[in-house]
């Protein structure tokens, strides 16, 4: 049973229903994760294990579950490569929506699944400098993106610099800021 429904029509048109084909796809992917299809391979491998005394283990008794497994299986990877391409879609819209809608967040991840392998190695670098930066923070939750925490550590590292005389205006100038930042995040 699918969770999708028929999507509504859009600017006075009707929404495009997915092919014949899709369809039986769908409903194939979702009847072979059922029980009832475990139950249904489990007994076949049973009937077949039973009747081999009957057929004396013979090569035609062999060749039926190897040739049915051979056909069940080379069908199967191409339905569970259909269903995961399909929810890793979702998944990834979903994604980019989120990144789009989030205040603060880089709008470079969007479509990342797109990057070259060093794009991704780059981008990765990044997030790890991140990471870095945040450590050193007491508040870890004060940092958006790379950009964000890199300039705030450059004004930390120049405050400290700095005499220690506005050390107590420091701190709270700091605190207004995660109170801001803060407000952002709701």
């Amino acid at each position: 049973m699918s969770n999708c429904e028929t999507l509504p029509e859009r600017n006075g048109k009707p929404a495009k229903e997915e092919s014949l084909l899709a369809r039986v796809a769908e409903k194939a992917v979702e009847w072979t994760g059922s029980t009832f299809a475990f139950t249904v391979a489990s007994l076949t491998i049973v009937v077949w294990a039973v009747t081999g005394p009957m057929f004396g283990y013979s090569d035609t008794w062999q060749l039926v579950i190897n040739t049915g497994t051979t056909i069940v299986t080379f069908l199967m990877v191409f339905l569970l490569q259909r269903a995961q391409n399909k929810d890793s879609q979702a998944i990834h819209l979903k994604l980019n929506e989120l990144v789009a809608a989030t205040t603060g967040s880089s709008n470079r991840l969007i479509d990342a699944e797109c990057l070259t392998e060093k794009e991704m190695e780059l981008l990765r670098t990044h997030y790890k400098r991140l990471v870095e930066l945040a450590e050193r923070e007491e508040d870890l939750t004060k940092s958006h993106s790379v950009e964000e925490a890199a300039e705030r550590q450059s004004t930390k590292s120049r405050a400290r610099a700095g005499s220690g005389a506005g050390k107590n205006s420091r701190s709270s100038k700091n605190g207004a800021q995660s109170r801001n930042g803060q407000r952002k995040k709701r």
